[in-house]
């Protein structure tokens, strides 16, 4: 029988950690298929983030290095420079990246570092209790905004895919989703497109992907997709931000 389907090899063969419905897991395996796709394992170096993805370097055969709290661009940044044959992703979530890394991101953007950032937006802090992060929506309902997100208390969501788009060193910016088929296959084509521009040489890269949090959120998993599609799309629009026409 031919074979259809397969682990990608970059991907590891061991159970993760994520609850149910937690889209982590379909990022990790896209980032994999495109290590794969793009023959890179051997040359490529991930940044762990801080947050529930912490510890994706054991999920990953190619090689990861731990960063702390908001610096992985920073991180990237020195091991980019010290290996720039090498091909260097970050994958952050919001509270990682919008939060306490949100000068870290707009400084690696303004400088250009040939960085490939993957940018997990859940719109809430996932690890840590659900707490309300800089993505959280209006109204929407947290454990540190239980009335829900109201602008004369908390201020307005961060839309960082936007704020990137005005900096000249960031040359390919998307968003994407994971909550259906063909957000999947998207958000694969953005990735990959993301991984190339790094190794051209052209400069900063991002890709956000909206994402889902069942447990925080309160929702069944099947439910938390639908959200994605029905709430966050709407205050998050996918599409490319800058490069689309980039050839690579």
């Amino acid at each position: 029988m031919a074979t259809v389907v397969k682990k990608p090899h970059a991907l590891a063969d061991i159970p993760m950690h994520y609850c149910p419905g937690c889209t982590h897991g379909i990022v990790h395996r896209i980032i994999a298929e495109v290590i794969d796709e793009l023959d890179i394992e051997g040359k490529t170096i991930g940044i762990s983030p801080v947050g529930c993805s912490y510890n994706n370097y054991d999920y990953f055969n190619c090689d990861m290095v731990q960063a702390a709290h908001g610096r992985a661009p920073a991180v990237g940044t020195g091991i980019k420079r010290a290996n720039p044959e090498n091909v260097v992703f970050t994958y952050q979530g919001d509270g990682d990246l919008a939060a306490i890394g949100t000068g870290e991101i707009i400084h690696a953007a303004t400088r250009g570092e040939k960085l490939t950032t993957i940018f997990v937006n859940n719109a809430i802090y996932g690890m840590t209790a659900g707490q309300m992060a800089p993505t959280t929506l209006m109204n929407q309902v947290t454990s540190t905004s239980p009335y829900g997100r109201v602008a004369e208390n908390h201020g307005f969501p961060l839309k960082v895919c936007e704020l990137l788009s005005t900096i000249e060193g960031a040359v390919f910016i998307e968003r994407a989703s994971v909550h259906d088929i063909k957000g999947i296959i998207n958000t694969k084509k953005a990735i990959k497109k993301a991984f190339k521009v790094q190794m051209s040489n052209k400069g900063f890269a991002i890709v956000e992907v909206l994402s889902s949090c069942p447990t925080n959120w309160g929702m069944s998993p099947a439910k938390a997709l639908e959200w994605i599609r029905e709430k966050m799309i709407d205050f998050y629009p996918l599409g490319n931000f800058k490069g689309e026409n980039m050839e690579v």
